[in-house]
């Protein structure tokens, strides 16, 4: 943080905190504002989840509550193999697989959904949605995962005691397992999204690279990370290197906060699991 802070003192000197909401980054002009790459973090890092949320909890649910044992620890293994795969594999799978796939689908978004002005634009194949989506491969090992070790953690007399009450199997999972984990999901998610927030290769090869703000997810955008990436090494100027320094200072901050939030989460589930 100290470096961080330091060695950005003169992008906060020339434009403040206004930095943070200034929408126009010219290099050229040495005119540097950080707010297109945070909405394009932001963003991107929210389609993940929305993809990721539901799929890995719904996995997590099948692979604690559903699946033969023998099943569940294969695609357990399988899917926290996921987790190692490079980055920048990743990034070149999205290229020749995932943006050529969201190109096509991107007519029928606009056609049906176009009325929204989420779905409005050409569709370019890179963009939001690309970079939504990849994120959300890559964060969908770490949400199955934490999931599924929490389900199977909870209490053997919990699950015993509501089925002796009568209730069926999904009113247990209902009513006392997923009650039960739900701080840790949360903890789960939130380190998800600081895994999100933080991610370069994979999302700097499907973004786009574009510092503009747009509601249409169809629309190149940029990121923090991506931009650090891009532009550090060709930037010149003490003021462009300050302000890239400065966007670095953020993504750290917004990154430490979130990992803070998961950690905490974490530790009450695991408090409250001593207690039972």
């Amino acid at each position: 943080f100290w470096e961080l802070a330091k060695n950005s003192r003169l992008a906060w000197q020339s434009f403040g905190f206004s930095f943070i909401w200034t929408s126009k980054w010219d290099p050229v002009a040495e005119i540097f504002g950080a707010l297109p790459f945070i909405y394009g973090t932001l963003v991107s890092s929210a389609i993940a989840l929305a993809i990721a949320i539901p799929l890995g909890l719904g996995s997590a649910l099948f692979l604690a509550e559903l699946a033969p044992r023998n099943v569940s620890n294969v695609l357990t293994f399988l899917i926290e193999l996921l987790a190692a795969i490079p980055s920048v594999i990743l990034g070149l799978m999205g290229i020749f697989i995932l943006v050529p796939a969201v190109k096509f689908i991107e007519p029928f978004l606009i056609k049906y959904l176009g009325f929204l002005p989420f779905f409005q634009g050409t569709p370019y194949g890179i963009g939001m949605l690309s970079a939504g989506l990849i994120l959300s491969i890559m964060i969908l090992p770490y949400i199955t995962t934490i999931s599924r070790d929490v389900i199977l953690s909870v209490p053997r007399p919990l699950r015993e005691g509501a089925l002796a009450l009568g209730a069926t199997h999904w009113e247990t999972v209902k009513l006392v397992i997923l009650p039960f984990s739900r701080s840790a999901i949360m903890g789960a998610i939130f380190l998800s999204l600081g895994r999100a927030l933080g991610e370069t290769m994979a999302v700097t090869m499907v973004i786009g690279n574009t510092p503009k703000i747009s509601l249409s997810v169809l629309d190149p955008a940029y990121s923090m990370a991506a931009v650090l990436a891009n532009e550090f090494a060709e930037a010149t100027s003490d003021l462009h290197i300050h302000s890239l320094i400065a966007i670095a200072l953020i993504l750290f901050f917004i990154t430490i906060v979130v990992n803070a939030l998961a950690r905490i989460m974490i530790y009450k589930t695991t408090l409250k699991g001593k207690k039972v």
